[in-house]
């Protein structure tokens, strides 16, 4: 089985190394690295493209896109029947207006099909990137195992090469499509901890996405009210990173940790906003509640 292979290696796998080659430089002069993306600066690349999380956002955020389409599509529908309707009975000034939203809505309607079409580009070619690799990389297995020779040694070296540059092009896409994700709106809505928490208590909550920090402090009032130096923070989602809580409870000098949890982003890609409730400690004594706008 292996020298079969081997013979069918000196022909058949050059040629697709070199269509391998051709694709992935062709895919890479059309993926420019977009400035807004840190990771894609010199120096920083992220050469761990993860397809499975990648898939998981990309349906997420398509679902998310979709939901805003139709919402506004909802919206342009309601208008123009007031239009029509306005058209017949109604005053000029009030017309003009109208039909001034149903040009903004319309605007803005073409730029989200602009948006989902673009994604869906984007996630395409990484498909398409993600299969020449896992080609790439099966062929470059099987030659590893058959008999030593300059053929094989030669085919080698270029499927090494064409994965190594599937593997670029993937993590250019990935930059791409994150440019793509939006803004994450997150608002602080206060501590939930029932009898742990009492007058006067101070705590610091931490948030981290990626290199994205917000680090805010809160005292617990006399009436049991919340008082917070800061209220809301914009944050840029990532395609591989996970939210990262971290709660202490303040005592003078001495800071007493509470609780460090992790939360998937993957549900905040939505119309509507997402009310959050954490919970800090193992048994859930003290909960965070944030709320997301996407």
């Amino acid at each position: 089985r292996s020298c079969s292979f081997t013979g069918f290696s000196t022909v058949q796998s050059r040629k697709l190394a070199k269509s391998l080659s051709r694709s992935s430089v062709r895919s890479r002069m059309s993926l420019k690295p977009p400035k807004a993306y840190n990771s894609l600066q010199k120096g920083a690349l992220i050469w761990d493209p993860k397809p499975l999380q990648v898939k998981k956002i990309f349906e997420a955020l398509k679902k998310g896109l979709n939901e805003y389409l139709e919402a506004h599509q909802a919206e342009l529908d309601y208008l123009s029947g007031r239009h029509k309707d306005t058209k017949r009975n109604s005053r000029l000034a009030f017309y003009y207006d109208l039909d001034k939203q149903i040009r903004s809505v319309e605007r803005y309607i073409r730029k989200l099909e602009f948006h989902i079409s673009k994604v869906e580009e984007l996630y395409e070619a990484y498909c398409i990137q993600c299969r020449l690799r896992d080609g790439a990389t099966n062929m470059k297995q099987a030659f590893s195992l058959s008999p030593a020779s300059k053929a094989s040694r030669e085919s080698l070296v270029e499927l090494y090469r064409n994965v190594q540059e599937c593997t670029e092009d993937m993590c250019f896409i990935e930059g791409a499509l994150e440019v793509h994700l939006g803004e994450f709106h997150v608002k602080m809505k206060g501590l939930v901890g029932f009898a742990r928490l009492c007058p006067g208590d101070q705590y610091e909550v931490f948030v981290r996405l990626g290199r994205q920090k917000w680090r805010l402090k809160g005292k617990i009032e006399t009436d049991d009210s919340q008082t917070w130096d800061e209220e809301e923070k914009i944050f840029i989602p990532n395609l591989h990173e996970k939210f990262e809580i971290k709660v202490t409870e303040l005592r003078g000098l001495a800071t007493i940790l509470v609780g460090v949890v992790t939360c998937d982003s993957i549900n905040f890609f939505t119309t509507k906003p997402q009310a959050i409730i954490v919970d800090i400690t193992e048994l859930g004594t003290i909960k965070l509640r944030l709320e997301v706008l996407w």
